[in-house]
């Protein structure tokens, strides 16, 4: 069974959800993805982990690093998890490329090469948004690319967290403008 609550965040309302092992998602309403994999059977209660991750919310939205454990329960290959356990490792306030982790997902499993567009496939699929923080991802160049929240609220996300954005461009065309 998969429970839901409601958070009201600066950055617009957001839908949580979680089943009795941890966190399932977190999406801003309206985003690329929203609620993909979402129980069509689920109930609105404020289990343990919900009312952990509104209060993790609470301190980030204060422009402060939480430092409350949410546990996470993914739910999707696992290229993917593993993809989602690296962002998991991206500190508060600092950003990586596509290509880095596909470079660290390479040299774990022996690999002379991994595709920096596969594992943006796997960021651009995370569904629990801000907590497993892909909105820290950029492209190699620079690119604020492939937030499926939009890019205005990757810039407000990496403003809030006092990321350095003097090296960050928005592209013309692109993914999640």
């Amino acid at each position: 069974m998969q429970y839901i609550n409601h958070y009201d965040s600066p950055l617009g309302k957001i839908l949580l959800a979680a089943d009795d092992v941890g966190l399932t998602g977190l999406w801003f309403e309206g985003q690329k993805y929203f609620a993909l994999h979402l129980d069509k059977v689920h109930e609105e209660k404020e289990i343990p982990v919900l009312k952990q991750a509104k209060q993790w919310l609470d301190i980030y939205f204060s422009g402060k690093d939480p430092d409350i454990p949410i546990p996470l329960h993914f739910t999707g290959s696992d290229f993917q998890n593993e993809v989602w356990g690296i962002l998991c490792t991206i500190p508060y306030g600092q950003t990586t490329t596509y290509g880095a982790i596909a470079k660290q997902l390479a040299k774990k499993k022996g690999l002379d090469h991994m595709s920096a567009q596969a594992v943006g496939g796997a960021v651009g699929h995370n569904e629990i948004s801000i907590i497993v923080p892909c909105h820290r991802v950029v492209g190699a160049n620079g690119s604020l690319t492939g937030y499926a929240g939009g890019i205005q609220k990757k810039i407000k996300l990496l403003t809030l967290e006092k990321a350095d954005m003097s090296a960050f461009f928005i592209p013309k065309e692109g993914t999640a403008l």
